[in-house]
């Protein structure tokens, strides 16, 4: 294949597990205070006490899988605060969002550039440690270019609003698909880019999981279902941090990985550079149009799928 490779039916069986496994637990933490409070909180802090201290050291410099557990953990628990407290009401509390979206992206284009500068015009090298395959070459630097154009284009985040609905979500009315698709395709670069042998799981299935999440069950809440299961996914992670080593129990259930093919890395690379380009030059377009400023304002309010996702979460009254 040429993205991913060793598809076998009992892999491709816990991959679909996977999925659904993200997608029901999304959704029950997402209609449910108190299950997202001993998902996000009380769990995290008994595996910190219990297991994290065995289960996350992987070798000397593996910091990027704490990092994005605990700011993933982190966004969820500050999203609920906005969500079912008062906090939301308060404008300068809505940058948060923001901030630790920026924040994470960031820290991923830091990643693609570290490994661009680590490995490019070396031969790949696979970390037994680690179980990652590192190959480092231009898509890195394309990547990066794309992630700061997606952090450009993160607009409207005072118009977020929590939905009128028994759910409460955090309703991000301006991060409509096009923003989602652009994310999308840039994570799953940075995935195959920088975590190349679990690009599979913690790229493509994640990525499909929340984006389930946000087309076919709560439109509007992406971000909140992309902090819910990446924080579920990366508690996973780090506690069966072997997971995806072909040395270890699981490797053999969670074996789909990269084909490293450099054609492959270029082309994912080359779409999420072209669409987030794209992306950018049509926000400026529209703030242009609109002659508004699309860091204080919502910018795409004249758009149908806009009035959609306030109609939908009874914010159009």
């Amino acid at each position: 294949m040429f993205f991913f490779e060793n598809y076998t039916w009992q892999n491709i069986l816990v991959a679909l597990a996977v999925l659904v496994a993200l997608v029901v637990l999304n959704e029950i933490t997402r209609r449910s205070k108190w299950a997202a409070l001993v998902m996000y909180l009380i769990l995290p802090i008994a595996l910190t006490i219990f297991v994290w201290p065995q289960t996350a050291v992987r070798g000397s410099g593996d910091w990027f899988p704490i990092v994005k557990t605990l700011s993933a953990l982190a966004g969820v628990l500050g999203f609920m605060v906005i969500r079912y407290t008062k906090a939301g009401n308060n404008k300068w509390v809505l940058l948060f969002p923001f901030v630790i979206l920026a924040v994470n992206i960031a820290e991923a284009v830091y990643r693609d550039i570290e490994v661009f500068m680590n490995y490019a015009g070396k031969p790949g090298v696979f970390n037994q440690i680690d179980g990652l395959y590192m190959q480092g070459g231009p898509w890195n630097i394309m990547n990066a270019i794309a992630g700061i154009f997606l952090i450009l284009t993160i607009t409207g985040w005072f118009g977020i609003k929590v939905a009128k609905t028994k759910s409460r979500d955090m309703i991000w009315p301006d991060q409509l698909w096009f923003w989602v698709v652009a994310y999308d395709l840039w994570n799953l670069s940075y995935c195959y880019n920088c975590i190349s042998t679990r690009a599979m799981y913690a790229g493509f299935l994640l990525l499909v999981s929340c984006t389930i999440a946000e087309f076919c069950i709560k439109r509007g809440a992406y971000l909140q279902h992309r902090a819910q299961t990446l924080a579920l996914w990366a508690m996973f992670s780090v506690t069966f941090s072997n997971y995806a080593n072909p040395e270890s129990a699981f490797g053999s259930l969670f074996s789909i990985t990269s084909s490293n093919k450099p054609e492959a890395l270029w082309a994912i690379a080359t779409l999420s550079l072209v669409f987030n380009a794209g992306l950018f030059v049509f926000m400026i377009y529209k703030s242009i149009k609109a002659g508004r400023n699309p860091y204080t304002k919502d910018l795409y309010t004249d758009m149908k799928t806009y009035q959609r996702v306030l109609q939908i979460n009874g914010l159009d009254k």
